[in-house]
């Protein structure tokens, strides 16, 4: 949901040790409280790990320049297996538009280091407003009537051209009203996200880019409040390769009415939804996920969370941690020693795996077992 943070490839922004048992209950709002989701614990599988790095580490945002990877790798005494980018569709204005390329050096850059790239690619014009989603030129029925099909068809072109696996986070948190592909803002009427969603994955199929492995990734917030019913965006099984989901711990920070929440109240409602009804049978992916320290122990939280999640949430085979400053709330880890330490002491457990993927060549690209 973050939006500041959101960046064209290359471009400036326009997004440890487990507690014991007693120590969960006693502080039930930090992490994964014993209450939020407690099923009977599984043995836990490989989970892939990384970031969405900010300019913050070394003035440059990843992938077009490494450095803040390597920064960040640093910090945490472990390599990440995924990084996660952006990009639109276009920057606009000028007029006409200019549009932005398949990212092929940064997405060599991750390869070559030895993750997976997520690209997180939105059909959006930049700079972007960040509480008016309207953007005319760009509504989903575009999408749908072909109006940006030769774009598209030289982008997919360009992956099968890359020819190497990574995970497309295409349009994500759609079923929010934030975005100018979510339905009910823009002029965008029911049905048409996943018409948009199949239209641009058939044309990726059509060119023969089977390299992308398709992530569709709705936003947790605890609640169905203020959010569209996700069986009704879900494009279907042939479509969506892994299931997915954003979510943050806002806590008191002053840019939103928030509380303190720990990890399984905001993901365990919509991970049941995903497990259950919507998308059995998928992986899911943690495409941004990250906890501020408004109100509450951050270090705690993430210690938590990346400690209990391997056996709480089976299904969670990936997660990427949002590592920007984003409308002054302190997501990245590196804003105290206390923080770092957390995470990468969480982190640096075997069940998260590490940089060895320069030659990964499957599609789509499984989880880890």
């Amino acid at each position: 949901m973050t939006r500041s943070a959101r960046t064209a490839v290359g471009k400036k922004p326009a997004l440890a040790v487990a507690l014991l048992l007693a120590a969960c209950l006693a502080l039930p709002a930090q992490g994964i409280a014993a209450g939020d989701h407690n099923p009977r614990p599984q043995q836990a599988h490989p989970i892939y790990w990384g970031a969405w790095i900010g300019s913050q580490l070394t003035g440059t945002a990843p992938p077009a320049n490494m450095s803040g990877v390597t920064a960040f790798e640093q910090l945490v005494g472990k390599g990440l297996s995924l990084v996660g980018f952006a990009s639109p569709f276009a920057h606009c204005p000028p007029t006409p538009c200019s549009f932005y390329r398949f990212p092929v050096p940064g997405m060599e850059n991750v390869r070559q280091y030895g993750a997976i790239p997520i690209l997180n690619w939105g059909s959006e014009s930049i700079p972007w407003i960040v509480a008016d989603p309207t953007q005319p030129e760009f509504q989903l029925s575009d999408v749908i009537s072909g109006r940006y099909d030769e774009y598209i068809r030289r982008f997919a072109l360009e992956a099968r051209a890359w020819g190497h696996p990574f995970f497309l986070r295409f349009d994500w948190e759609m079923n929010g009203n934030w975005f100018p592909w979510s339905e009910g803002v823009n002029g965008n009427k029911p049905g048409e996200f996943v018409a948009a969603w199949r239209h641009v994955h058939d044309i990726f199929n059509s060119v023969g880019a089977t390299n992308a492995t398709w992530v569709w990734c709705p936003y947790a917030n605890g609640s169905k409040q203020g959010l569209h019913d996700l069986r009704a965006l879900y494009p279907g099984h042939q479509y969506v390769n892994w299931a997915c989901m954003d979510g943050y711990n806002w806590g008191t920070a002053p840019v939103n009415s928030h509380s303190w929440k720990s990890f399984g109240q905001i993901f365990s409602p919509t991970y049941e939804r995903l497990t259950k009804r919507v998308a059995p049978g998928k992986p899911i992916l943690l495409g941004e996920f990250a906890s501020s320290s408004y109100g509450g122990h951050k270090a705690l939280w993430i210690r938590n969370s990346l400690s209990k999640l391997p056996t709480r949430f089976p299904r969670i085979r990936g997660l990427v941690w949002f590592d920007t400053v984003d409308r002054g709330i302190d997501w990245p880890i590196e804003t105290s020693a206390t923080v770092t330490r957390a995470f990468s002491g969480a982190i640096r457990k075997r069940v998260y795996v590490g940089n060895r993927y320069s030659e990964l060549a499957a599609s789509p690209i499984n989880p880890q077992h």
